[in-house]
């Protein structure tokens, strides 16, 4: 029998050890910057083991930012900006991993693999674009070949596809990683990430799997990012002040709640492809509010947020002696998080930091637990979810 190549004897060796030293990357809609989360593993599944070692965001230029944004969630795009951009972001993120693991004093060659969710620039459920013919669909783009060459280490990455091949709407992801690292036998437990989409996961005290729910419920911070862009010439509302400074306007908070999105059967998925300005616009045209001051319009969208999440969780759960755990960017803002609080005073309201998981560094987190279930693990039943492992592995030289 002829030998495997050395890259396959790597990837099996590898799968081996008793613990796997791996990079998670996540880069989000909200195109902040990338987050690097280097994590160690051991097990798998539901006996898995994991410390957070080291983590960083290295924040993006608003160059780069820019030339995403002209492709991003957009249905008619530049195909040769997507194609330089795919081969560029890989190479990019290839070359941030490097400068971190430089200042954190790791060797590139003591890192068994790197998870990469790569850019996503356009998410197309079914129940968006509704074309005849075609399904479920997803683009994420930074080829990992880049990041496995530049770095010389393995490099897994494209989880959502698989997840779409096997029934599933490619999001949100953070099921596997939440069931597996956020569960407690004899505690109902949400956790909560409110990044540019908001999302949540339940997980029943029962440890019952077939009833934990993982869904988008709308829009997380993008809504509020795009009007503090377009209208302050700022990249997001630090410590909610232009909110705090505004009054919401109940009759266009009405008006966006109205949307269907919000009345479709669940799990489902969304993004900026539906909740954008242009969105907005059509509620303020309609409700007559196209002259509401700006600061009164980051209020009601804030408000927007705060009442989708809260409208999800009273209609689907009781929140007797519930606990909800806060991640991602929304974590920290307070308009938010004040409005979950004052809404369901008898729930216990924390960020994942009280679970141990640094709540900016989860997703990322997440992404290296799915490299980690890609070498290693076996489908885990979930629900209503696809039963599948998740991601395509790329070869350094």
């Amino acid at each position: 029998m002829p030998a495997l190549n050395k890259n396959l004897q790597k990837l099996f060796a590898v799968a081996q050890k008793e613990e796997r030293l791996g990079i998670g990357l996540m880069s989000g809609t909200s195109l902040d910057g990338l987050d690097i989360a280097l994590c160690s593993f051991s097990g798998s599944g539901l006996q898995t083991q994991f410390k957070l070692i080291h983590y960083i965001t290295i924040p993006y230029g608003e160059t780069f930012k820019k030339e995403v944004q002209q492709v991003f969630a957009q249905k008619h795009a530049n195909l040769e900006e997507v194609t330089l951009l795919n081969a560029y972001i890989g190479s990019f993120h290839a070359e941030l991993i490097l400068q971190s693991l430089a200042e954190w004093g790791v060797a590139p060659g003591d890192v068994d693999f790197i998870a990469s969710h790569g850019q996503t620039i356009y998410h197309a459920p079914k129940r968006l674009h509704g074309q005849a013919g075609y399904s479920n669909a997803t683009l994420q783009i930074g080829d990992a070949d880049h990041i496995a060459v530049k770095t010389g280490i393995l490099t897994i990455s494209d989880f959502r596809q698989k997840h779409i091949a096997a029934g599933g709407e490619g999001a949100p992801l953070a099921l596997y990683g939440d069931v597996l690292l956020g569960s407690k036998p004899g505690e109902d437990r949400i956790l909560l990430n409110i990044g540019g989409i908001a999302n949540l996961t339940y997980l029943p005290a029962d440890a019952d799997y077939t009833k934990v729910m993982c869904t988008d419920i709308g829009p997380g911070n993008t809504l509020i990012d795009a009007a503090c862009r377009a209208y302050f010439d700022q990249p997001y509302d630090e410590d909610s002040a232009i909110a705090y400074s505004g009054v919401v306007n109940e009759t266009l908070l009405d008006a966006l709640l109205h949307h269907p999105f919000f009345n479709e059967s669940l799990p489902k998925t969304t993004g900026p492809e539906l909740f954008n300005l242009n969105f907005v616009a059509d509620a303020q045209q309609a409700t007559r509010t196209l002259n509401l001051p700006k600061a009164d319009l980051v209020a009601t969208l804030s408000a927007f947020t705060g009442r989708s999440i809260l409208r999800f969780i009273a209609s689907n759960f009781s929140t007797t002696g519930m606990k909800i755990f806060v991640s991602g960017g929304g974590a920290r803002n307070p308009f938010v998080t004040d409005y979950i609080k004052r809404a369901l005073p008898g729930v216990a309201l924390a960020d994942t930091s009280e679970l141990g998981i640094n709540p900016d560094a989860k997703e990322a987190i997440l992404f290296a637990l799915l490299g980690n279930e890609a070498l290693c693990g076996e489908p885990t039943a979930i629900g209503n979810n696809p039963k599948v492992l998740m991601g395509k592995f790329s070869f350094p030289l």
